[in-house]
């Protein structure tokens, strides 16, 4: 499919030698792992994610390239961050306690564009995530992607960010921090307003 086809393209940058497989290849591996150390069956996983069968055995096969929401949808169902996921599928291929600029993963939502650099080493406390949004994206998260989480904190680095929890908003300028209501019941999102700037931030992540 197409989208598989743009998502192997970007994700080839990340490949550190000939010998390393691309980030696609790895999340899919990595997620099979994870739902199978908990002895769950896709059935069990498309249960507790929402997401279909048909779809998380297209993405285990690396069949499917994954939108930001349905891998929020699926860490969260596995009690992840996002960015744990994508730190783990990384560090499969041989990471270590210190990442390195060129070798910190990068994600890029085949859906909008939306670029996740995870900046911390794989299993570090706080993780920290740098996120660039294209001009006029948004991406949602479901209240279960963070129900797990003890503290998230949104620093924005350069444009205009608009953050979305339940129905209340907040727009943060460069520079502008905002701690979380992780306890909002409709989940939130993250929102470029701007029709031809893109925006920049820092997510920093706690788990319980």
């Amino acid at each position: 499919m197409a989208a598989s086809i743009h998502y192997r393209r970007f994700m080839s940058t990340m490949m550190d030698d000939a010998e390393t497989p691309p980030l696609d290849l790895l999340i899919a591996r990595r997620l099979k792992r994870e739902r199978e150390a908990r002895g769950w069956s896709i059935a069990d996983l498309a249960a507790a994610s929402g997401v279909s069968r048909a779809m998380i055995s297209k993405v285990e096969r690396a069949e499917a390239s994954p939108t930001a929401a349905l891998l929020g949808r699926l860490s969260g169902a596995l009690h992840l961050t996002v960015s744990t996921l994508l730190a783990r599928a990384e560090a499969d291929a041989g990471a270590s306690r210190v990442v390195r600029a060129g070798a910190q993963p990068v994600w890029i939502d085949p859906a909008t564009r939306y670029r996740r650099r995870a900046v911390s080493p794989p299993a570090a406390d706080p993780e920290l995530v740098e996120v660039e949004l294209p001009p006029d994206a948004r991406v949602d998260y479901t209240a279960n992607s963070f129900a797990f989480l003890r503290g998230q904190v949104v620093w924005a680095i350069a444009g205009r960010l608009v953050v979305q929890e339940g129905a209340e908003e907040t727009v943060l300028e460069a520079g502008d921090c905002l701690a979380f209501d992780l306890d909002a019941p409709q989940g939130h999102a993250f929102r470029n307003p701007s029709r031809s700037k893109p925006c920049r931030y820092l997510v920093a992540l706690t788990r319980r």
